[in-house]
């Protein structure tokens, strides 16, 4: 572990056994989370230690067809950017072999004839449990490196932080050693004659079309998957939209926002290029840059923080005391009205600005985050319990979200109702958890054109 580190901070390597590495036929690279051939810590490190041993590198991926509610909307854009990244991983040299197993397996297979495994780092519970079964059953040395975080998480913080607020000193004192470009390391040895059995992902729609897997949710448009797609959208943000992201923002009918996040979600591209190349615009003030740096780093990186030292990060156990105990306290309070999950779900409530959120959000896979705010208050407004809303809220999103299932949909969902916030003014139904209303919306933006454009999306 030694050799390679040049351009790899240390702090992002962790060995996650005590074997050595052996005397094998080649590098294996496990690529789980992070999915993509460039800006990839945990790729460049693997193409290093292969450097080094004289050995080809060989990438492996392991295809589920049961992770926790992903259904064929999830699949399909992971599936399309993986056949890119297959691609760009063999033009270095480096063959992918994509088999339909539980990702662990496919792990275990290939370190038999391994001199080490590299792996990237996932930070919910199945990932980690995955990693450690990895870890624990291979004969040669698992070495995890992690590239989706810009200061990694146990460097950042090594507890659970209250707030942005407590996180964000910590992280900034990081930035100089970690906001740095990283090296593309040539690999010597190709793999792309090793006669290795997996997936052609050529074809993704066979592939797909073979995925025992939930397809009740239709894959969109509205965001075409892979790194080239993600390099060109944030291209045209930082040209167009950077300049009045303080501004315009939180306005849902203007769109002034970068739509990284189903890319962060699967990998397809890495956050310390999205921070480099936001940091390094031209013509584009200080302040546009910081506030989308903020946004990027710290917000993004408290929700990782959230997920990796939280037992309960996906449930209402997640929530500070203060807010479940004035949740609870009010929890008799009358509703001004009750709709089903169901309703809700179908968008049949009498507020148009909430049923536009939840249409945006079905229609094309993405809410715009200041309406994902007001769409889990009004829920927590509209259900029996505080409890009941939390499952119906975090269930929607995940379902409907191209990035659900993410730290940032489990700490978003979860600040409705009061994680990293504060107590405010007490009112009924909330108590002190942060209160929004219509008249808010309507008083800050023009929230009726908002509506307008989503009905127009849904024709």
């Amino acid at each position: 572990m030694k050799s390679g580190l040049a351009t790899i901070q240390p702090e992002r390597v962790r060995a996650l056994n005590d074997h050595p590495v052996r005397d094998g036929k080649y590098v294996v690279y496990w690529m789980q989370a992070s999915q993509r051939a460039e800006y990839n810590h945990a790729l460049e490190y693997a193409v290093q230690e292969a450097n080094q041993l004289g050995q080809p590198l060989v990438a492996v991926f392991g295809l589920t067809d049961e992770f926790p509610e992903a259904n064929l909307r999830h699949y399909a854009f992971m599936l399309a950017g993986l056949r890119q990244t297959q691609a760009a991983l063999a033009r270095r040299g480096v063959q992918l072999v994509v088999r339909r197993r539980s990702p662990e397996r496919p792990a275990i297979d290939m370190v038999g004839d391994a001199s080490m495994l590299v792996a990237d780092v996932g930070y919910l519970r199945i990932q980690r449990a995955w990693r450690r079964y990895v870890a624990d059953s291979a004969p040669c040395l698992v070495v995890q490196v992690e590239t989706d975080a810009v200061v990694p998480v146990e460097i950042a913080s090594g507890k659970e932080e209250y707030a942005a607020a407590t996180l964000r000193p910590k992280i900034h004192r990081q930035l100089d050693r970690f906001l740095v470009a990283l090296k593309t390391t040539p690999l010597r040895r190709d793999s792309l004659g090793l006669k290795l059995d997996g997936l052609a992902l050529s074809d993704e729609d066979a592939v797909l079309a073979d995925l025992r897997v939930d397809r009740s949710v239709s894959p969109v448009d509205t965001h075409p998957a892979g790194t080239v797609q993600a390099r060109q959208r944030l291209k045209r943000f930082i040209a167009d939209r950077l300049r009045d992201y303080p501004t315009l923002r939180n306005d849902p009918g203007l769109d002034c926002v970068s739509h990284m996040s189903p890319y962060l979600h699967f990998g397809q591209i890495s956050p310390l290029y999205v921070a480099l190349q936001v940091a390094g615009a031209r013509g584009v003030g200080r302040q546009a840059k910081d506030a989308y740096l903020e946004e990027l780093i710290v917000r993004r990186e408290l929700s990782l923080n959230f997920v990796h030292y939280s037992r309960h990060y996906d449930s209402y156990r997640a929530l500070p005391a203060w807010a479940r105990t004035t949740l609870a306290d009010h929890r008799r309070d009358r509703r001004p009205v009750r709709y089903s999950a169901d309703d809700l779900e179908r968008a049949r409530t009498d507020d148009p600005y909430w049923n536009a959120a939840q249409r945006q959000m079905v229609v094309t896979g993405k809410m715009h985050n200041y309406m994902r705010m007001y769409w889990g208050k009004k829920i927590l407004e509209w259900t029996s319990s505080p409890q009941q809303a939390f499952r119906i809220a975090l269930r929607l999103n995940n379902k409907y979200e191209l990035d659900g299932r993410d730290p940032n949909s489990f700490a978003g969902v979860a600040w409705c109702f009061g994680k990293h916030d504060r107590p405010w003014s007490r009112r009924p139904i909330f108590g002190t958890v942060r209160y929004m209303n219509a008249a808010g919306l309507r008083r800050k933006f023009d929230i009726d054109a908002y509506v307008r454009k989503i009905e127009h999306l849904g024709r």
